[in-house]
């Protein structure tokens, strides 16, 4: 009698991410019918029972280095579990890490939306394989500093096919692209970094040093900041040269992370590793800065792909756990609970495409452009900030089996923090708001414009308030983030309504422009139809 299992809901499985979202289906309502294929597939593909294993075997097996073979020669290896590899091996073949660079004119106009959205959901199943992915996209864009360069390196990075294998990058069918930025004694400011490139006589540059952190180890070059005699400049340095002998890495260990634990990071040292500068020398920083805002995209997607998962995870469960004689999300409260998380989850989604859509078209509009600089930052604040909050409340509508690991939301939850952290934690952010008011107030005028615009009558009074926060915030930097997060919810707003999103739009704009204090979910009051909410943005399924 004890082993008999009631009031358990069934795994969340065989069904189809992307057909049981509707937003991710609007949002992609003018891709080809090729792409939404693709879509489709995807979708269905990380709800399998497989798929589903694949990633609770990648982070359970976490990789692992090996400094030295059996006869003592230094190998600097890390070591991953299949079920990384696999992972790895289908988004290269669905061109995550390559797609915005490939040449034709399939998806043009709309290539960044439609990489954004393949990603969110691979984001949904497993998110620490996809940082060697953003790293390799990213670096694209500095490497287009140096062209000639680019036209070495691009061609071998987009073949759209995963190699594991450790030779020199000339022999290998696809390469991944690493980065190493940050120092024990520095961190974010990279100004301090210590590691030296000296010139050699062959145009080439020997690199001494070390990093802090350097994410995804066995990738085959790596996007290096160092101090040449100009200044702090960036190099391209590979990981294995082309005779097969190592590039003067050592790696020292790999980090014991709180999440993101399938992917390696490491801490590296360097022993004269042959480099080749990329951009003007002494200008590592701007080199770098297009290559940021790119994985601060990716940043922004993948938390809000997390929030989707984890908060299906929780409404998957009350619909099929009974308390007190009534399923749970029949339930007032947790029904207010379920529709007030949603509200955010839509809202960051939203906001990630609407960053995501100005990519694509700031080359021609010059408001896409401005949108693009002077709100990267924002998204990445808000959207990522709020993950993690989030999880822990899907977390709690599951109770005890909401904390085991066995459940997903524990690895989601432990992952969330990660894109608030890396490429700029939230006073960085905060910070490059500012930078971008003090030097280019205009931008913020085609943004409030656009904001204006979408919200409607419905905004009314939120641009004086923008505004009012920017005055404030032009002569008192400690409040930074009193503007980023009035910026973020008043985009998110607006986007929510440039998609027609109705009543959905008028609870976020009614809960999260009006001035409420709020410190918890579950604050929807009666005016808003909760149940409504909830099932509209995660249908039941069939």
């Amino acid at each position: 009698m004890t082993d008999e299992v009631i009031n358990q809901p069934p795994p969340l499985t065989g069904g189809n991410a992307w057909r049981g979202d509707p937003l991710l289906i609007q949002l992609a309502e003018r891709f080809s019918e090729s792409v939404r294929k693709d879509l489709d597939g995807l979708g269905r593909f990380v709800m399998t029972q497989e798929a589903q294993e694949l990633a609770r075997l990648a982070n359970t097996d976490t990789p692992k280095l090996r400094t030295h073979d059996r006869q003592g020669r230094r190998i600097d290896l890390v070591e991953f579990h299949p079920a990384y590899h696999a992972l790895m091996r289908r988004s290269i073949a669905g061109g995550l890490h390559s797609s915005v660079w490939e040449n034709g004119d399939a998806e043009i106009g709309r290539r960044h939306q439609v990489r954004a959205a393949r990603f969110y959901l691979t984001a949904e199943l497993e998110t620490g394989h996809l940082c060697p992915i953003t790293m390799t996209s990213a670096s694209l864009a500095a490497l287009m500093a140096s062209p000639k360069l680019f036209r070495e390196w691009a061609p071998r990075v987009t073949t759209r096919k995963y190699d594991q294998s450790q030779k020199p990058p000339v022999q290998k069918t696809g390469l991944t692209l690493g980065m190493g930025m940050t120092e024990k004694q520095g961190g974010t400011d990279v100004r301090g970094n210590v590691t030296r490139a000296e010139r050699t006589g062959s145009g080439f540059y020997r690199l001494t040093g070390h990093k802090w952190f350097m994410s995804a180890p066995m990738s085959d070059a790596f996007l290096v900041l160092a101090q040449a005699s100009e200044g702090l400049s960036c190099f391209l340095v590979p990981r294995i040269l082309g005779d097969g002998s190592g590039n003067g890495f050592r790696f020292q260990r790999l980090k014991d992370k709180l999440g993101n634990r399938s992917n390696a990071s490491s801490e590296v040292e360097f022993v004269n590793a042959i480099g080749e500068m990329v951009g003007e020398p002494g200008a590592g920083i701007k080199t770098i800065m297009d290559m940021v805002t790119l994985t601060r995209l990716d940043c922004a997607v993948a938390s809000s792909a997390i929030m989707r998962a984890g908060l299906a995870e929780a409404v998957h469960h009350t619909r099929h756990r009974q308390v007190f004689g009534a399923n749970l999300v029949d339930q007032p409260l947790m029904q207010r609970v379920l529709a007030d998380m949603a509200l955010d989850v839509a809202a960051a989604t939203a906001l990630s495409f609407r960053l995501a859509r100005s990519f694509d078209e700031a080359a021609s509009d010059r408001g896409e452009a401005a949108f693009a600089r002077a709100m990267t930052p924002v998204v990445k604040y808000w959207v990522c900030k709020i993950a993690p909050q989030l999880l822990y409340e899907a977390m709690e509508c599951l109770g005890g089996n909401g904390y085991v690991e066995e459940a997903p939301l524990a690895r989601y939850y432990r992952e969330a923090p990660v894109n608030a952290i890396w490429e700029g934690s939230g006073n960085v952010m905060a910070l490059d708001v500012l930078r971008v008011l003090g030097r280019a107030p205009g931008l913020f005028e085609e943004v409030l414009a656009g904001i204006d615009r979408d919200l409607g009558t419905g905004g009314r009074g939120t641009i004086g308030v923008l505004k009012a926060a920017m005055q404030v915030a032009s002569t008192d930097e400690g409040s930074a983030r009193l503007l980023t997060e009035q910026l973020a919810l008043s985009a998110a707003a607006a986007e929510l309504r440039r998609l027609g999103a109705g009543r959905i739009a008028d609870a976020f704009v009614e809960t999260r422009l009006g001035g409420q204090w709020r410190t918890t979910y579950g604050m929807l009051d009666s005016r808003h139809d909760a149940r409504m909410i909830i099932d509209t943005l995660y249908p039941p399924l069939t």
